[in-house]
């Protein structure tokens, strides 16, 4: 294993005229931006990489975030979630099961 926690944020974007919308529209970018940003800063003493990823065929539940290697799908993710991701996935191992995929679709 290359990294320890391996951090993938749709960034994907479709035709304006395209039939679904893509998650990555709103702040895909943006939320890559600030995950290097704040990853950086804190310099965790594990191997850690944030980037940015096609489409995750989730669309329907907004701006999604996977951690490998759990493999734990986060949707609807805000810029504002990025620090509580950090702090409970990437620092302390414990999942935000308010992001879950399994959890948001459950409610849905």
């Amino acid at each position: 294993m290359i990294y320890n926690k391996h951090i993938f944020i749709c960034t994907n974007q479709r035709a304006p005229e395209a039939p679904r919308k893509s998650c990555g529209e709103a702040h895909g970018m943006e939320i890559v931006e600030t995950f290097k940003k704040k990853l950086k800063e804190l310099n965790l003493p594990i191997k850690l990489r944030a980037q940015k990823a096609g489409c995750l065929d989730i669309c329907d539940f907004g701006q999604t975030v996977v951690v490998y290697p759990e493999g734990v799908f986060y949707v609807g993710v805000q810029l504002s979630d990025i620090d509580e991701i950090i702090n409970e996935h990437i620092i302390n191992n414990r999942v935000v099961e308010r992001l879950k995929l399994e959890n948001v679709r459950a409610r849905k």
